[in-house]
């Protein structure tokens, strides 16, 4: 599946959203993959997760014992990958803001566990997640997602396979583009989603300006 394909089920889904939006890293966009929304359809996310896992194949050779995601954006993903390639899959939550194992997951001492996420964007989430697999007797042999919007630039903890790559512009607090400036910003997941996609049609009618197109 090459870049363009990628990118089509996310539109064909309705899950590439324009507007402006604050990522979970805290940084603006004018661009947002609501990745829950495209893996919704049962025949898409096997479509999707089937590419990854030929790519994940393939960079790493060794054996995989367990598929660790983060919770939430990463779930759906994750047990889609560990369904592909036969082997467990557990997942992190967030307590009080700390990622935690929870319901009774554990992983055993040395397992190779491979970390699997919807989309990396800073690596944040990531490298928390890998410093809880690590304090919990796993071994991160690398990461896995469908989209990297940092196009290889996130200080990850270990070696990423992606899907694709795809060059969104992100701003912070203080640099916030004049363009994007007037515009609503929207939090995703602190808002239901068909809400979401309901101003979606109005914010592309406005004028965003070139800083706001896609890079593919």
């Amino acid at each position: 599946m090459n870049k363009d394909e990628v990118i089509n089920e996310f539109r064909d889904a309705g899950a590439l959203l324009e507007g402006h939006f604050i990522l979970s890293s805290g940084l603006h966009s004018s661009k947002y993959l609501q990745c829950a929304l495209a893996l919704s359809e049962p025949s898409r996310a096997k479509r999707l997760s089937l590419a990854l896992s030929q790519k994940i194949k393939e960079k790493f050779k060794e054996n995989i014992d367990l598929i660790v995601s983060p919770a939430m954006g990463g779930v759906i993903i994750g047990h889609e990958i560990a369904r592909n390639l036969n082997v467990p899959f557990i997942f992190l939550e967030r307590v009080n803001g700390i990622f935690e194992l929870r319901r009774g997951f554990s992983i055993k001492s040395g397992s190779k566990c491979l970390l699997v996420e919807d989309i990396v964007t800073t690596g944040l989430s990531s490298n928390e997640s890998i410093e809880v697999i690590n304090k919990n007797g796993g071994n991160v042999v690398g990461e896995a997602c469908l989209i990297d919007r940092s196009c290889g630039k996130a200080d990850l903890e270990t070696e990423l396979v992606s899907l694709t790559s795809f060059d969104i512009p992100t701003f912070d607090s203080n640099n916030i583009p004049e363009e994007l400036i007037n515009v609503p910003a929207i939090k995703p997941g602190s808002r239901n989603i068909s809400e979401i996609i309901g101003q979606h049609s109005a914010l592309n009618r406005a004028s965003l300006g070139p800083t706001q197109r896609c890079k593919y």
